[in-house]
């Protein structure tokens, strides 16, 4: 039998558990509550869905544990046992720590370890794979979003604390990032930019390409 190459990197979707009133809260005032939470179901499937039209092993962290599924979670929850999907709990006090923690998890059993939030549509396969290509040459590959942040972070290596001191949630978070990795001797490699829903013109952006 030929051998078969174990896959490079693994995909590792972050997503908030679907609650009403908790998840999506800047849609709100233009799709009310409800409309929010689907959107927040709509999304994460169609990240689910592009991340495992990758072709590269997949699993998908909850921001925190919970003694049951929530309702308004089942849809998602079958979808990830549908496509055999191992379920993690991201663990820390903020973005930054969970991410680390997420990523050295990651590279304890893959070589390459890619997190995309729940938020970006945007991230396709084609975009997975040039990560994956970014990362034979850098440490660290970071999508940017049209916001300042990022839509995707993968690494070969990671160090202690290397998100730490972030501003997450500002429009400084893709600078404050690749300072800090640097200042931490890690080499950063920047893919092309790419967008995430936060706002109605965001939601509305996505809508188009369902069309």
């Amino acid at each position: 039998m030929p051998k078969i190459e174990a896959p490079s990197a693994l995909l590792m979707q972050f997503a908030k558990w679907p609650e009403a009133g908790r998840v999506k809260t800047r849609l709100i005032p233009a799709l009310g509550v409800s409309g929010a939470l689907d959107a927040h179901l709509t999304l994460t499937l169609a990240v689910l869905d592009n991340l495992c039209g990758a072709g590269l092993p997949v699993q998908f962290w909850w921001d925190r544990a919970m003694e049951a599924v929530p309702e308004d979670a089942q849809e998602v929850v079958r979808a990830i046992e549908h496509q055999g999907l191992e379920q993690r709990i991201q663990k820390g006090a903020n973005l930054g720590v969970r991410m680390l923690g997420a990523l050295d998890s990651g590279l304890e059993s893959h070589p390459l370890a890619i997190i995309v939030g729940s938020d970006c549509p945007s991230v396709e396969p084609g975009y997975v794979h040039q990560a994956v290509a970014g990362l034979q040459e850098y440490d660290v590959v970071l999508g940017p979003s049209d916001d300042g942040g990022y839509v995707l972070i993968g690494a070969r290596r990671v160090v202690p604390h290397m998100l730490d001191d972030i501003a997450w949630g500002t429009e400084g978070v893709l600078e404050q990032t690749c300072e800090r990795l640097k200042e931490l001797g890690l080499s950063v490699g920047l893919l092309e930019p790419r967008w995430d829903v936060d706002e109605p013109e965001d939601w509305a952006r996505f809508q188009l390409t369902l069309r």
